[in-house]
This record gives structure tokens, C-alpha cells and sequence, in this order.
């Protein structure tokens, strides 16, 4: 009778700082100068991380060495709540059309996205300074929305903030499902026993 091992898998709940790849090793010669989740924490090896946030873009980011659960994540049944600085004070318009679903390139082509939960923040929210200055209140004022994504398409958020006529000045996604930021700061890493 053959015996049933059960794998033991690591998930990690990580702040992703600005200028960071959500990637651990550089294949490229033209990253050699990047940062890398890799240099946070030793991670165990075959991790990964669920989905992705682009260099300029930082908060939240699960990693697992699990491929099934990072599916489930990335799938439409688990929301990704995002705080976006745009530039100008955003018109209720724009967020009626933004949670509406508004059309954004996408591969060569036009993509509609879904609807989804948008809302302007009354005042700007708490979050660990960032390394690189925004910009000074000189060029203008800005504003904060949240907005709640079932999809993640490639730059999702700051395509939509421009297509409505706000483009994002800062992007830092503060939930995945029942997951919150809340007081990580910028390369924090907490390993936990499960996401779900």
C-alpha cells in the first residue's frame, strides 16, 4: 500500500516597495540593475507570487509555492482593492464611468473592463511615505479613489484612471480578499499558514 505525503506548502503576505519587480531572479541582461522580491526575505524555493504588481506600483502581493491556490487567487471569485493618487480632484462622472467599465488597450487591441467598486476617498489614506517624491502641490492638486477589481488585466488601474481623464500618480493595492495592508510597511514580509 503506498503511503500518502501530504505537501506542506509556504504562503507569504509581502509590502511590495516602489521599484520592485514582483519577480525573483533576473533572466534578462537589461534588469541587472533592478530589485527583486528575492533580496526581501530567503524565500523557500519554487515560491511565487499571485499575480503581479509592476515596478512603479506597491503594496500588497501574496506569494506561495502553492499553484493551485495562487489560480484561485488570481481568479475573478477573489477581489483586488487598490488606492490610486491621480492627478486632479476626480469628478463623480469619472467614477460613475470607471465603475461602469470603461474601454482601456489591451494587447494591441480595445478591452472593456467589468464593473466594479469605485469610490473617492474623503482624505488622503495613511501609508508609509514613499521613496520617491510624487510631486510638490505646485503642479496641482490630487486626489484619492479606491477602486475594487474581480480582473487584472496588465496596468488595469492606471489605464483606467487615464481613459476617464485622471492619470495615476501613485497605485498601491491595499486588500486581496478577506487580506489587508494594513500597517506593513514598504518590504515587509509576514509568513503565514494560509490565505483562505
Amino acid at each position: 500500500m503506498e503511503s500518502y505525503k501530504q505537501t506542506i506548502h509556504s504562503h507569504f503576505v509581502v509590502y511590495k516597495p516602489y521599484g520592485y519587480l514582483s519577480q525573483f531572479i533576473s533572466n534578462a541582461s537589461k534588469q541587472q540593475n533592478k530589485k527583486f522580491l528575492g533580496t526581501l526575505f530567503n524565500f523557500p524555493k519554487g515560491i511565487m507570487s499571485i499575480g503581479r504588481l509592476d515596478e512603479k506600483s506597491e503594496g500588497l502581493l501574496l506569494l506561495t509555492t502553492d499553484g493551485k491556490m495562487s489560480d484561485y487567487i488570481n481568479s475573478r471569485k477573489v477581489e483586488k482593492e487598490y488606492y490610486a493618487q491621480v492627478d486632479g480632484v476626480v469628478s463623480q462622472e469619472a467614477v460613475k464611468e470607471l465603475s461602469e467599465g470603461v474601454e482601456i488597450g489591451l494587447n494591441g487591441g480595445k478591452y472593456k473592463t467589468k464593473p466594479c467598486k469605485v469610490f473617492l476617498l474623503d482624505s488622503e489614506p495613511i501609508l508609509p511615505a514613499r521613496l520617491k517624491k510624487i510631486r510638490d502641490d505646485r503642479h496641482g492638486p490630487t486626489s484619492w479613489v479606491s477602486i475594487t477589481l474581480s480582473e487584472g488585466k496588465f496596468r488595469q488601474v492606471r489605464k483606467m484612471t487615464s481613459a476617464v481623464g485622471f492619470p495615476t500618480l501613485r497605485l498601491v493595492r491595499v486588500r486581496v480578499g478577506e487580506i489587508h495592508l494594513n500597517n506593513m510597511k514598504a518590504g515587509d514580509v509576514i509568513e503565514v499558514d494560509k490565505f483562505l
